[in-house]
């Protein structure tokens, strides 16, 4: 089976000594983000998870324990944005950031590692012509150390709208002109573009629209073929296999203000004051009335050998 770490917050920027504590502990609780008291409990053990994904702005606080991932495939999407603090008030620095990509594709290799080059908007400081000098000078940095960088576009979210009034969608003409400039950028340094949710408009110009998380981006990263129950994304226009998430909402201390999982920074903060690093459970501990799921485990691998 495949554990997700990153649709709900960023655990190994903020939460990496906790996460490695669940890894030496061999199990994690994960409470239901719409009724708290239905807990699901998740080995994690490499005999049943065959790859665990990331989803991150700051992969550096898990390096000190990359050891413990070593049994485990895995999958990092690591997404670096040229916004300033204006909008992204807690994410370190761009440049920082592009050498611990490449740190860690050289740590787990080229086909186990993506960019996300996402949420995409437009105004007076960051304009198209903004976004293309800072996509050419990141897709440059970083070629030869992924094959894959997902854009999206902004999603104007009731949580978004709250926590960044007056943002625009970025209209249809200018994600067309934006997005083929992308791809150009992208196949001359060796990347596909996956369009994230974005439907099928980008394919005219070499996207691979198909989704951004796929079973066969695992099955590249691990080396081996999986045999998956069918799931549906996490959205409708979304073709990704999402699966067992262990985060929690409202605890991402990056604030970026274009966040759709976290409320106001007040909450943010306030949950993340319960976190305990020796904890089952990312934000508090068990409480009364708690009913406990030991969730079904198995391995998706696919032992049988092809003769393709």
């Amino acid at each position: 089976m495949i554990i997700n770490t990153g649709q709900r917050t960023d655990i190994p920027a903020f939460y990496a000594e906790w996460f490695a504590n669940r890894l030496k502990e061999g199990f994690v609780c994960v409470r239901n983000p719409y009724n708290p008291h239905q807990v699901s409990r998740y080995r994690l053990d490499p005999s049943v998870v065959d790859a665990i994904g990331f989803c991150t702005k700051n992969p550096v606080p898990m390096f000190q324990y990359m050891e413990l991932l070593k049994a485990y495939g895995q999958y990092w999407f690591v997404t670096i944005t040229p916004y300033g603090r204006d909008i992204e008030p807690n994410v370190p620095d761009k440049h920082g950031l592009l050498e611990a990509f490449k740190k860690l594709s050289d740590m787990v290799g080229i086909d186990s590692i993506g960019w996300r080059y996402d949420p995409i908007f437009i105004s007076e400081k960051y304009t198209l012509d903004y976004h293309l000098r800072a996509f050419r000078q990141m897709a440059a940095d970083l070629a030869g150390y992924t094959k894959t960088v997902v854009i999206s576009f902004i999603d104007l979210y009731k949580k978004v709208k709250r926590n960044f009034p007056g943002v625009q969608e970025v209209p249809a003409e200018e994600r067309m002109i934006l997005g083929k400039y992308i791809i150009d950028i992208a196949t001359e340094c060796g990347m596909t573009v996956k369009p994230c949710a974005e439907g099928n408009a980008l394919a005219i110009y070499g996207a691979a629209c198909g989704g951004c998380m796929l079973i066969s981006d695992y099955e590249r990263a691990i080396g081996k073929p999986m045999k998956v129950p069918k799931r549906k994304g996490a959205r409708a226009e979304c073709a990704c296999y999402i699966s067992c998430d262990i985060g929690a909402y409202n605890t991402c201390k990056h604030l970026c203000r274009y966040c759709y999982a976290n409320a106001e920074p007040e909450k943010v903060l306030a949950q993340s004051r319960l976190h305990d690093s020796m904890s089952p459970f990312l934000i508090g501990n068990y409480m009364e009335g708690d009913i406990i799921h030991d969730v079904p485990q198995k391995s998706w691998i696919d032992g049988q050998l092809s003769l393709f």
